[in-house]
């Protein structure tokens, strides 16, 4: 059995008489979690971050062979997530991944996937513990000087999630109120100056992880949560809805080492999935905006915000309302 089929328990504990930890995409075939599904299944990544377990990295198995080593999420839904019912890490990311295996690598199976947050996605590729990294990393100027990145393989949008019951229906309301971010995110920044623009003022509260921020909405620390709007359809369940506000696109890409051999061939690889379908498939799989570079430059260029058409946020029933 490769290190990618290989099961783990939930949340990265090794299962009784178990090899040593692996972590495992979604298998072929197997179906994504419904959108229903990730706000049940969020609650779970909240109570495992209560316990310690959602912000810790996962370690891989012992590399056989030339593989590829990729970072990714474990708690965020549609991009990675360890789903707790199967112990698999799943989504976009982990596809995209597995896909970037067997074009360079010659098998989607020549994997090894670990688990990374903000805080350490960076981090491993400095110390040479990753290939690469796909873990929703917003490519912008400043990051350029530090690390190699792909094309943009997904194109999000900042959102806003806050609590039914606080009142709060659009930016506007936030002013003087505290807003959960991650640390190292740019969505201090992008959210600071969309502020300034409105004349308010924000307080900021930075947390390693997701499920944190969450943590801190639900008990009332924070007055909101903000990170890009797909990543919040994940954690949104009946208590609280996204603001109706969309504004800064977020540009993920495939982070290498600085001047790495694999820098080249990473972001050919996915200019030809761009190219011939693939990443269109792999986003329509997990239920995500279709929105391309191509889009964006294009609104931009009209003087329009930039998302494009199919945006997550277009749909309701995904987000974009109160539902």
């Amino acid at each position: 059995m490769s290190c990618l089929n290989r099961p783990v328990s939930a949340f990265g504990e090794r299962s009784a008489g178990s090899a040593p930890l692996g972590v495992a995409p979604v298998a072929a075939g197997s179906a994504p979690l419904s959108r229903r599904s990730f706000a049940r299944l969020s609650a779970a990544a909240v109570a495992a971050c209560l316990l310690g377990g959602a912000g810790s990295l996962l370690s891989g198995c012992a590399p056989s062979g030339d593989v590829l080593r990729v970072g990714t999420k474990i708690d965020v839904p549609g991009f990675g997530f360890q789903n707790p019912e199967t112990g698999s890490v799943e989504g976009l990311e982990v596809d995209v991944a597995r896909e970037l295996a067997a074009r360079l690598k010659g098998s989607p199976d020549a994997l090894q996937v670990t688990g990374v947050n903000v805080t350490t996605r960076g981090a491993m590729l400095d110390n040479g513990t990753l290939d690469a990294t796909l873990a929703t990393f917003t490519i912008t100027d400043r990051r350029k000087l530090s690390y190699d990145f792909s094309r943009p393989y997904y194109i999000d949008h900042i959102g806003v999630l806050v609590r039914k019951d606080s009142g709060i229906t659009d930016l506007t309301g936030l002013d003087g109120k505290t807003v959960g971010v991650a640390l190292s995110a740019t969505t201090k920044d992008k959210l600071g100056a969309a502020a300034r623009e409105l004349g308010i003022t924000l307080k900021f509260a930075e947390y390693a992880t997701y499920p944190e921020i969450k943590i801190a909405l639900v008990v009332g620390r924070v007055d909101a949560f903000s990170v890009d709007s797909s990543i919040l359809v994940g954690y949104q369940d009946s208590s609280t809805f996204l603001l109706p506000t969309r504004f800064a696109p977020q540009e993920y890409g495939v982070a290498t080492r600085k001047g790495s051999a694999l820098s080249g061939p990473v972001d050919q690889a996915i200019a030809a999935m761009e190219a011939d379908g693939t990443l269109r498939a792999l986003k329509e799989r997990w239920g995500l905006s279709l929105v391309t570079e191509a889009d964006v430059e294009s609104e931009q260029a009209d003087g329009a915000a930039g998302l494009g058409a199919g945006d997550v946020a277009d749909d309701p029933a995904a987000g974009g309302g109160e539902g």
